[in-house]
Formats: structure tokens, sequence, C-alpha cells
């Protein structure tokens, strides 16, 4: 799996610029992507150091558009924190 196919876009919410003061970064990744492979990914992408990576997995709901139903795609993040000293900024591109 290439590198950018595993981490798709980082995730700008007030939960993760709350996580972003415990040196932790939220990314948007891919579903079969596994945690070795998040971490390689972020290491490689960035040039940090990673310590830990814990993911999320949230069902897509059931919506209506214009009378008809519909289902949102599942999405993963990654919550990637960061060891002492590197940090990522995320509003900047690659």
């Amino acid at each position: 799996m290439n590198t950018y196919d595993v981490i798709r876009k980082p995730i700008i919410t007030e939960k993760a610029t709350l996580a972003s003061e415990q040196n932790a970064v939220v990314f948007e990744v891919a579903m079969d992507a596994a945690k070795p492979q998040i971490k390689a990914a972020v290491e490689e992408l960035f040039g940090v150091k990673v310590k830990a990576v814990n993911t999320s997995v949230a069902k897509g709901k059931v919506k209506r558009f214009r009378g008809q139903k519909g289902r949102r795609a599942d999405t993963k993040k990654a919550y990637v924190t960061l060891v002492e000293g590197n940090t990522i900024d995320v509003s900047t591109g690659l």
C-alpha cells in the first residue's frame, strides 16, 4: 500500500485541536490500514517519531437525500501521538 493511500487527510475539528495539546494529530486513514502501516506512513511523510497510534471506526449513517434513502461511507480515524519535541503542522500542505 502506498504511503498516500494509507493517510487520506488530516482532520481539523474541535476535538482534534484539543488532542493536539497532548502532542497528538488526527488523520483520516484507509479502512484496511493497520496501526504499524499508519505509524510507518506518518514517520515517512512528516519525518517525525511516533509514540503511539489509536484508531476508531465511525459507521456511516443512513440519511435521506431528496426523498431517497442513502448511506454515508464508513470512516476510520487515527489518533497519532508523537514523541516529545516532534510536531506536525496540519494547516500547511505536504
